[in-house]
């Protein structure tokens, strides 16, 4: 797609989906820092991420995590975030951080901690209900970390009922996005330890189970673009967890790491037809931030996937084609490093200005003053972070 005002229709339509835990006080197994002004509750977390729409024009849906962001009236919650341009994205269940979770959640060997698990996935169910979600989100810690811990074929069977009995519940606009993990906290067997493993349920579930691609997830060297393009091709891609990472799971901003990747990634989404609205698939970010500012880092994840988008929609797919069918390998080599090699920033700055917003996003949040508004103001209670 080279046609400039063809690209900035594309740049504009885009929407990107942050996490309510990226405002929160996150980090490594280590440490976490607290920060001033960090939200205490889930309507402070949309508040924060009100001012990422508003300094980005591009980031309407916020995605919730439960229990962390339990609260007694979701249809308030979400009223609520309609009051500040936001809507309720992904519903986020958690079987992990509770002791009856020890040895998994829907595929622990005791039927009674199955139960729970799988009542909590409903509940999660009953959320989207209550928030207008149509996406349930499905990570699952489980796995062992010993041989002979368990028996794996069993544990496949547990998880493919557990997910059966979950997908009966889903409403008719409503679906799974089921996410894989190769290792952590389980470093011997990870119950859906890649993308084949998701693939291969969410294909025997049926057509409202889709797979998530968490970009931080994969083995050393894994060629994820690979990954992207068969899962769209298949009509299997529901979304992204866009991270970035130097050695395992980082959750880094999104594009720090390797903006190439990144791009690449993004080049098979446009070649493919997944910026279209009808194919679903949804560009959520699923990172935390340690020791730098959540909202700036929440907005430059924002525009670097941005900006890795712009230069996708920049690629000759012409002379990209014409040099594949001839196989001039090196010129085709060299389309898509034009496009990687262009500098998107003044075409994204144009495309903000002509929507009305300031073209440096980052500046706009800035002279908000936010950051020192809600230092003064939040004070007191507990701060939102990992298990809260």
């Amino acid at each position: 797609m080279t046609d400039r005002s063809a690209v900035k229709d594309a740049l504009r339509a885009q929407r990107i989906e942050t996490p309510s835990w990226g405002y929160g006080n996150s980090g490594t197994r280590f440490k976490v820092f607290a920060q001033p002004g960090v939200p205490r509750d889930p309507y402070e977390k949309l508040a924060d991420a009100a001012q990422v729409h508003a300094a980005t024009g591009a980031a309407p849906k916020v995605s919730l995590h439960i229990p962390w962001d339990k609260v007694e009236d979701y249809a308030a919650l979400s009223a609520h975030a309609r009051g500040l341009g936001l809507e309720i994205g992904a519903i986020n269940a958690n079987v992990f951080q509770d002791d009856d979770y020890k040895l998994g959640s829907v595929t622990n060997p005791d039927p009674r901690v199955r139960r729970k698990a799988v009542d909590h996935l409903l509940e999660c169910v009953d959320i989207m209900d209550a928030t207008g979600s149509t996406d349930l989100k499905l990570w699952f810690s489980d796995g062992t970390n010993y041989p002979g811990q368990d028996d794996t074929s069993a544990r496949q069977g547990r998880l493919a009922d557990a997910l059966a009995e979950v997908y009966e519940r889903l409403g008719d606009d409503q679906r799974i996005l089921l996410e894989y993990k190769l290792f952590e906290p389980a470093f011997y067997t990870m119950d859906v330890p890649d993308w084949g493993t998701a693939y291969a349920h969410c294909l025997r579930l049926g057509p409202k189970a889709t797979v998530v691609v968490d970009t931080g997830h994969h083995a050393p060297g894994t060629n994820i673009e690979f990954i992207v393009a068969f899962l769209l091709r298949e009509g299997k891609l529901g979304g992204f967890d866009f991270n970035s990472r130097f050695y395992a799971d980082d959750d880094l901003m999104a594009g720090a790491a390797d903006p190439f990747q990144l791009f690449r990634i993004m080049h098979e989404v446009v070649k493919n037809g997944g910026l279209a609205p009808e194919t679903g698939v949804a560009f959520m970010l699923d990172q935390c931030h340690n020791i730098e500012a959540k909202i700036p880092a929440v907005i430059r994840s924002v525009m670097n996937v941005q900006e890795a988008t712009a230069k996708a929609l920049l690629v000759d797919t012409g002379a990209l084609t014409a040099a594949q069918e001839t196989g001039d390998v090196l010129a085709a080599n060299e389309v898509l490093m034009d496009a990687y090699n262009t500098d998107v920033r003044p075409l994204l700055a144009e495309v903000r200005a002509e929507a009305g917003l300031d073209p440096n996003p980052l500046a706009a949040y800035r002279a908000t003053g936010w950051a020192d508004k809600t230092a003064a103001e939040r004070v007191g209670g507990h701060q939102a972070g990992w298990g809260a």
